[in-house]
């Protein structure tokens, strides 16, 4: 198989950046207006509203990071750090459905989780120095 040109690098990594965004960012409304699906959520895994609030703003940060090139690396990384979270909870604690939603949170925190994993591999190479 050919082996990707930066130019398609480029433009992959950003078409899933500014999915990965928008859906966090579409996630800020539920979680900062406390909506009723929001608040079970938080309330199941017993961080209400702490974590809600906190997580909403770490996603806030980090779709900011996603939409820069230079720090969307890092956006990646913690994005994928917060979806292994929201998987997780959703197979340990929720289900994959959660109030009638038809597994539709599960499905957008599965994609957003593949969408960073493919970040991260596409932008290696500009990752911050160690």
């Amino acid at each position: 198989m050919p082996a990707l040109t930066q130019t398609v690098k480029d433009r992959l990594s950003t078409i899933l950046s500014v999915f990965s965004a928008l859906v966090f960012l579409q996630t800020l409304f539920f979680k900062f207006t406390g909506q009723d699906e929001s608040v079970h959520i938080f309330s199941t895994l017993g961080i209400e509203p702490w974590g809600r609030i906190g997580t909403g703003s770490v996603e806030f940060i980090v779709a900011a990071l996603l939409l820069f090139p230079a720090s969307r690396f890092v956006g990646a990384l913690v994005g994928f750090g917060l979806m292994i979270g929201a998987v997780l909870s959703h197979i340990l604690f929720l289900g994959i459905v959660v109030d009638d939603d038809g597994g539709l949170l599960f499905a957008m925190a599965v994609s957003v989780l593949l969408s960073c994993t493919i970040i991260l591999n596409l932008e290696w190479d500009h990752r911050p120095p160690t």
